[in-house]
């Protein structure tokens, strides 16, 4: 059976509390490095490696390929972080707890900042959720170096299908910093 990789990009180069999901930053370069070596070892051979393009994923796949030269890089949109408008690149602190109040009392539909709800994001992850499991027919792992956010929606899409879920439920782990996880591919 055929495995979804969720690799998640090393720490970020920006402050701590600051919202930063599409915000193209970058990410520590020696922490990337020591991930990119980890990964490699834990990564089967075959393996299809797709990542979000924001720098911060993209500094990994590099990496990564670069441990593994037989490897080809797939930029895919999808697997990028939620989209938080005009939130992006400020403190929580300065958002507020009423607005992140709205966002949680509506958040399969709310749109943080006006960006992207989480509906729309499950859509997307959605689709290349489908598209990964094509792909591994023929028994091959698939690796998304991607985002906390986008490795929640893996999750809840794998255990949940297309149910929008609650506040009270969106509770998913994801890898820290740097980490992985992986899920069979059903």
């Amino acid at each position: 059976m055929s495995r979804l990789w969720l690799l998640r990009h090393a720490q970020p180069l920006i402050e701590p509390g600051i919202c930063y999901g599409r915000l193209d930053v970058e990410a520590d370069a020696a922490a990337t490095l020591l991930a990119a070596r980890q990964m490699h070892r834990a990564l089967p051979v075959r393996c299809v490696l797709r990542h979000s393009p924001l720098r911060r994923c993209l500094q990994l796949a590099r990496a990564l390929q670069e441990l593994r030269p037989d490897s080809r890089l797939h930029p895919d949109t999808r697997l990028q972080e939620m989209d938080f408008g005009s939130w992006e690149g400020k403190a929580w602190d300065a958002i507020g707890p009423v607005a992140v109040g709205e966002w949680a009392g509506q958040l399969a539909h709310h749109a943080p900042g006006g960006g992207e709800s989480l509906a729309a994001m499950l859509e997307r992850v959605g689709q290349a959720l489908d598209d990964a499991r094509a792909q591994a027919q023929g028994g091959i792992d698939i690796a998304w170096i991607t985002h906390a956010g986008v490795a929640r929606c893996a999750q809840w899409l794998l255990d949940h299908g297309k149910a929008l879920p609650g506040s009270d439920q969106w509770t998913l782990a994801a890898p820290a910093p740097g980490g992985w996880m992986w899920r069979q591919l059903a």
